[in-house]
């Protein structure tokens, strides 16, 4: 997968999907999103707009911040290999709500060639998004041959769709970054490190 670079690029939409359901109760992403929003606050020439899912939200105004950012920034847990329903959920609320409003047009295709050109009627051309996720599955389980994943990345395995979602709209990716094993074996702190390293690379360097 092609992953692009930022230039001149300083407004930055944060969105959290984490979610308090059944044993889990949002805190890691809650820390990555934290850590996130003090990284880009600790530059003054970034501003930041920030939706926590969970806290509730109106569609149009997403749609706002969807077209306001020059980089849309997504945190998610992953749940039995997809997003955690909530997130689903206002992914279907606001790009809906953004049909024709500056998320997308159409599908692309016309009527005269209808089996060409499907995923090309986005409207958020010239924008990036980066997304962040946190597994139960260690890292080994997408690299080691015969593990669960069969050797898929992150990105070109279970979330490759997610990815064409966004394709959809337009937007092309920055470097993903993911954290394995945080169930069973989390190191927070070891985390928070690596991902303030990953944003001085994509957005510093």
């Amino acid at each position: 997968m092609k992953f692009y670079k930022v230039k001149n690029m300083k407004k930055i939409f944060v969105i959290n999907g984490g979610q308090k359901f059944g044993h889990s109760g949002g805190k890691f992403n809650e820390t990555v999103t934290n850590e996130t929003v003090n990284f880009f606050n600790s530059y003054p020439e970034f501003e930041v707009k920030l939706t926590n899912i969970g806290e509730g939200y109106d569609a149009d105004e997403e749609v706002n911040k969807f077209t306001w950012a020059d980089v849309i920034i997504y945190h998610t847990p992953i749940w039995w290999f997809q997003l955690p329903h909530d997130f689903k959920k206002y992914i279907d609320e606001v790009f809906t709500a953004g049909h024709a409003k500056g998320i997308y047009k159409s599908d692309g295709r016309s009527s005269d060639n209808p089996a060409v050109n499907y995923g090309t009627g986005g409207m958020l051309h010239g924008r990036k998004y980066m997304l962040t996720t946190s597994w139960n599955a260690p890292k080994e389980a997408f690299t080691l041959p015969g593990e669960f994943f069969m050797e898929k990345s992150v990105d070109e395995g279970p979330l490759f769709g997610f990815h064409r979602m966004n394709a959809f709209t337009g937007m092309q990716p920055l470097k993903s970054i993911h954290f394995h094993d945080i169930e069973k074996n989390a190191n927070v702190q070891k985390d928070m490190k690596e991902y303030n390293n990953h944003l001085q690379q994509v957005f510093t360097k």
